[in-house]
């Protein structure tokens, strides 16, 4: 399945279909540190999770923004790279609604957890199910 990776609202769809993927942070040592979430998108193509305020992505986040986050599906997978950002106020009740509908029964807005968003800047589409395979990357501004 071949997605425009320049058309936000496309990869977005993607993402909200597979529901998860893997968000790689850079931990105090400067290691990578790697963790399976849910995950959803705006139309935007902000992304969006969440995550226990006192886990290791949360701390790594506020210290260094700076995240990968890959999703598969089928014989897809996308690559997305971006800032992230603790959210707060209104965008976190707002941004904690959005992963709310997309996971019902969701913990996002609870105390002791925190809503993420990414802003991508960078994605990658590999697909698989075209021979040979169809690589497509695109910056977003």
């Amino acid at each position: 399945m071949t997605i425009e990776v320049s058309d936000r609202a496309a990869v977005a769809h993607f993402i909200r279909v597979c529901g998860s993927g893997v968000v790689a942070s850079i931990g105090v040592d400067g290691a990578p540190q790697a963790a399976y979430v849910g995950l959803t998108a705006t139309d935007a193509g902000v992304l969006v999770f969440d995550a226990a305020r006192d886990s290791r992505k949360v701390g790594n986040i506020r210290e260094r923004p700076n995240v990968a986050v890959a999703v598969t599906g089928a014989d897809t997978s996308v690559q997305l790279e971006g800032r992230a950002r603790i959210t707060h106020d209104e965008e976190r009740w707002r941004l904690g609604e959005v992963y709310s509908e997309r996971f019902p029964g969701s913990r996002a807005l609870d105390a002791g957890f925190e809503v993420i968003a990414v802003d991508v800047h960078w994605v990658r589409m590999y697909d698989a199910g075209e021979h040979p395979p169809h690589v497509v990357e695109a910056a977003w501004r």
